[in-house]
């Protein structure tokens, strides 16, 4: 049986590296300098969680809804 893991992918300004986050774990996340090599790492990463994370049945996951990205005027300013 498999389990299926959300992985929202950022990429660092100031490396320029990607950011993997799985959403249903959290605080598993990994960085690489490319999409191949960032794969490779999350499962890595996905894996050493479930080894040394004790989940049971009644903890259940978080469940990925979406993702969203909004535009907000590059000159708005919160009034004083």
């Amino acid at each position: 049986m498999q389990q299926t893991f959300t992985v929202v992918i950022e990429r660092d300004i100031e490396s320029g590296w990607l950011i993997g986050d799985v959403v249903e774990l959290p605080g598993c996340h990994t960085e690489a300098p490319d999409l191949v090599s960032l794969e490779t790492n999350i499962r890595e990463a996905v894996q050493v969680y479930l080894q040394t994370v004790e989940l049971t049945q009644e903890e259940p996951l978080n469940e990925f809804v979406g993702t969203m990205q909004i535009k907000i005027p590059a000159d708005f300013r919160v009034p004083a």
